[in-house]
């Protein structure tokens, strides 16, 4: 008796069963992680669903790039062709971050340690990015000694505190049927404009400028600055929120 071989979707149809499947994006997303990360993440999770790769796979290979991306920066002088790489693994990395998701999507939906690993390999990296800008920035440029170190201070602690707060709040609101903060589907192209510069995309990409230290620590110090202004306004409308809640909770018979 013959055997009949097994179909396998080609990967045109599964790029599409993706598409079909894609829920809205949130509404506090910025415009580089809806309209270009979250595309290429869908190529990639196409190709990983094709190879048999788990979602947790795919965060691994995530970690990975930034992990790469990170070293390369310690270790290499401040050139051009530095800052190229390291935004190009950067991108790559922040692409599969997206794809983990899509991955678990076509397998018929994600997990509690799944989504817990992606979370915490998101932490490390938010955190240990800005403090390698940091060391490399003593190590390569002529800004060792300068002021100029404490900005990727700043932005390290501006991104682990919004980090930490974005998943407070959705937490805390979880745990009285609230919806999210960041419910998909609610999201607009005018509030994703406005948001760009707090898309970690965009400071992805702001690694080019590496072997032109002046240009980058302009660039990335406007990013740090428009991210502390992002968390200021946010947590002021979060804690109304939080607040608003428990009047709520009070107030109810």
């Amino acid at each position: 008796m013959t055997e009949v071989p097994e179909m396998v979707d080609s990967f045109a149809d599964v790029h599409r069963r993706l598409a079909a499947a894609q829920k809205g994006h949130a509404r506090g997303a910025p415009a580089y992680s809806v309209y270009v990360n979250r595309r290429i993440g869908r190529v990639l999770a196409v190709a990983a669903y094709r190879w048999g790769w788990s979602p947790n796979t795919v965060t691994g290979v995530s970690a990975l790039h930034s992990l790469a991306a990170i070293v390369l920066l310690l270790a290499l002088p401040a050139q051009w062709w530095t800052g190229v790489v390291v935004a190009l693994l950067l991108v790559l990395g922040y692409a599969w971050d997206s794809a983990d998701g899509q991955v678990a999507r076509l397998g018929g939906g994600g997990s509690l340690s799944g989504e817990w690993l992606d979370h915490f390999v998101d932490a490390i990296k938010i955190a240990s990015l800005h403090l390698a800008v940091l060391v490399a920035l003593w190590l390569h440029t002529p800004y060792r000694d300068t002021p100029w170190l404490l900005v990727p201070l700043l932005f390290s602690i501006v991104g682990v505190v919004t980090f930490f707060a974005m998943l407070l709040n959705d937490l805390l609101k979880g745990k009285v049927g609230v919806p999210s903060t960041h419910q998909r589907g609610s999201g607009t192209l005018g509030r994703s404009l406005i948001l760009v510069p707090t898309d970690f995309g965009l400071l992805c990409l702001v690694f080019v400028l590496w072997g032109w230290s002046t240009g980058f620590l302009w660039a990335y110090g406007a990013l740090a600055l428009a991210n502390l202004a992002f968390l200021v306004l946010a947590s002021v409308k979060w804690f109304h929120e939080i607040r608003a809640i428990d009047r709520e909770r009070t107030a109810a018979p």
